[in-house]
């Protein structure tokens, strides 16, 4: 744990916050004068990546969430609920990069991709947006990627493309009802340079997390329900 919590500080929730563009993002909201609770499957990361943010002046605490499992989303919002925590800043960034076929012989690799791209945000945005609404303020920035746009072909992986398109119609949809007091948006990094991106991509993690910072951070009078990438909007 790190700092200690100020009533007037918001507070973000990152899934997958403990490495590559979870942390990068959380390091940047923590800079933007945020307060965070680090969602990780490895609760133990989770507290080293807690470690390493120590100094920012942000209150950090952690707690364990595998986005594909329901019950382990409901034990993180009953944590949430228990420990009096009230998130402002929903980040849905935990992913996998799925390479199944659509012809492919199991089901796994897709369930899977649509569990942690979709069902586990879609859990977490019904448990934590109606308290958003009742506070007349909330953000969610759904992680996506052009490989699930339509504009660029859908390029990637099938699991992983189809997966990705429905979190950017997913976030369309929530944004409508979500009301405008709560900005619902999904954004693109690029390739980053992280287990997933591999050594060869041309972004860090800091790029490929700022957009995420400045969804995370929008203004009052900020758009809602598109779809971004370097801070532009990006084609569907």
């Amino acid at each position: 744990m790190a700092g200690m919590p100020t009533k007037t500080r918001r507070v973000a929730m990152v899934t997958g916050g403990n490495r590559g563009i979870g942390h990068a993002a959380c390091e940047g909201l923590a800079k933007a004068g945020l307060d965070l609770v680090i969602a990780s499957r490895d609760a133990v990361a989770g507290e080293e990546a807690a470690r390493t943010l120590r100094g920012t002046g942000a209150h950090i605490r952690v707690v364990a969430l595998d986005v594909a499992k329901p019950e382990s989303i409901a034990g993180c919002l009953r944590f949430l609920h228990a420990e009096k925590i009230h998130i402002d800043v929903l980040v849905n960034n935990a992913g996998v990069y799925s390479q199944a076929e659509a012809l492919g012989d199991s089901d796994a690799a897709f369930r899977e991709a649509l569990e942690v791209h979709v069902m586990g945000p879609l859990a977490l945005c019904r448990g934590l947006i109606p308290g958003m609404k009742k506070a007349n303020y909330g953000r969610v920035v759904n992680v996506s990627s052009g490989y699930g746009a339509f504009a660029e072909a859908m390029q990637g992986p099938p699991s992983y493309a189809v997966s990705k398109a429905a979190l950017n119609a997913l976030s369309v949809k929530l944004a409508a009802e979500a009301g405008p007091h709560v900005k619902v948006n999904a954004m693109c990094p690029g390739w980053v340079k992280t287990r997933m991106g591999g050594s060869t991509a041309p972004l860090t993690p800091e790029q490929g997390a700022d957009t995420i910072v400045w969804l995370a951070t929008l203004p009052d009078d900020g758009p809602t329900g598109g779809f971004y990438r370097e801070r532009q909007v990006a084609a569907w």
